[in-house]
């Protein structure tokens, strides 16, 4: 799926100051949306998709959810103002300003920000569509590495937060209706038919609110419901199906679901476009895991020697990519355990992320995974009095069954291969067996 670009313009003909009268259409049609279709990108027209309800909620999703924007700021009134003001607030970069030259002045706030000007022949329509199409596809391309645009963002530090928080973050702070919040958090104490009884109330996801729609895909999340999660995502509207939030969470249940070919696609599809983010490589190094884990049951050791390497490589690229997220670390350095020989990098990289992930927890904003990858590493380090409590504080924090069932499992992984070595330990067994009774509950 390519990243939606969503275009922020008038449509129609609109006059300009000079009495020409200036044809949005062809201009969207001729330069606009060929140099968003050359850049890679989908364009999506503010008046090209409507959806139901009060009109004002769509547009401010697709202002916030789109990944690109091109506004044209010839003949603006305050309503494209407000818009842009708007997409400045909650995106950091990748928003595109154009105008067409000669007709009027950009307002004084609006100038310094270095929007693209184009060429307008006397009939209202482009005059240099070809050259200025390609200025556009340049500028355009040139966004998907810029820090940031927003004027906003370069005086804000510290944003954004880590990736792999951004999924219960967006569930936890949109606002939406609080009686159908609360019917998600009993459906998926109740279980799956409990969570599509929620779905089939709901009617058409794609007029419903993004936050309702996230709920649910994550709900489903909580009950292991991997089919319908992936059954659920073609069903939201394109701006929120395309998010890297959706994009990853669908290669998630992808997996789940034994269609890892799938999931490693979206991924990677995902990493060549939007760049590369701890949870995007942590989730592809989950996908090489369980193939490497399925090869090895299978008796295919050099396959599953190679898909072990591969494991490997994705979770250090995600832990590379932010160094405050410890989790894609512990998961590199509980794969090097397993390998036959030593890996030299292990011992290297065992403090920095004992460093990251208590730097998560002194911060006050632990989660599960932070308290999971203190247990881990106390097991690593075969310290039993450093991973009980880690496992209370964990089990304490537990808010999906799949959770500890992931950290179950890779405690059987670390126990299986010290059993080779014949270096058991038996009080390990007992923590794997708790993080277990707690997934099936």
């Amino acid at each position: 799926m390519l990243p939606l670009c969503f275009v922020l313009m008038p449509f129609g003909k609109k006059p300009a100051g000079d009495g020409r009268l200036v044809d949005f259409d062809s201009i969207y049609e001729l330069l606009i949306k060929p140099a968003v279709v050359a850049a890679g990108l989908e364009p999506l027209r503010a008046d090209e998709e409507m959806t139901g309800g009060v009109i004002h909620k769509p547009m401010f999703e697709r202002l916030i959810l789109c990944e690109y924007a091109v506004a044209d700021l010839t003949t603006a009134n305050a309503n494209m103002f407000y818009e842009l003001g708007l997409r400045h607030a909650v995106r950091p970069a990748a928003t595109v300003l154009l105008f067409a030259q000669g007709i009027g002045q950009l307002p004084f706030d609006v100038a310094p920000l270095r929007a693209l000007p184009y060429q307008l022949g006397a009939d209202g329509k482009p005059a240099m569509s070809a050259a200025d199409r390609d200025l556009l596809t340049a500028k355009l391309r040139a966004a998907r590495t810029a820090d940031t645009d927003s004027p906003v963002f370069q005086l804000v530090e510290g944003f954004p937060d880590i990736q792999r928080l951004k999924t219960d973050v967006f569930r936890e702070r949109v606002a939406y209706s609080s009686a159908l919040r609360q019917q998600l958090a009993q459906a998926r104490e109740q279980g799956i038919d409990a969570v599509r009884a929620v779905e089939r109330d709901l009617g058409l996801l794609h007029d419903v609110e993004a936050g309702v729609v996230v709920d649910l895909f994550l709900s489903y999340r909580a009950v292991k419901g991997w089919d319908d999660m992936i059954a659920l995502a073609p069903k939201m509207s394109a701006p929120l199906a395309a998010t890297v939030l959706v994009q990853e969470q669908l290669a998630l249940a992808l997996n789940r679901a034994h269609r890892g070919d799938e999931a490693e696609r979206i991924l990677l599809a995902l990493i060549a476009s939007r760049g590369p983010s701890s949870e995007t490589f942590g989730i592809l190094g989950r996908v090489y895991k369980d193939r490497w884990e399925a090869a090895l049951k299978a008796g295919e050791k050099i396959l599953a020697r190679g898909l072990l390497e591969k494991a490997i490589g994705a979770y250090l690229n995600g832990f590379e990519a932010d160094w405050r997220d410890a989790y894609p670390g512990v998961n590199a350095v509980t794969l090097m355990e397993l390998k036959e020989l030593p890996d030299p990098r292990r011992e290297r990289l065992i403090p920095v992320v004992s460093y990251a992930v208590e730097r998560r927890i002194a911060s006050g904003k632990p989660d599960y995974w932070d308290y999971a990858t203190r247990l881990e590493l106390a097991v690593l380090a075969k310290n039993q009095d450093r991973a009980e409590p880690a496992l209370a504080d964990a089990l304490a924090a537990v808010r999906e069954s799949w959770e500890p069932e992931t950290t179950a499992r890779n405690l059987r992984l670390i126990r299986e291969a010290r059993e080779k070595r014949h270096e058991a330990m038996a009080w390990a067994i007992e923590l794997e067996n708790e993080l277990s009774r707690q997934g099936k509950t």
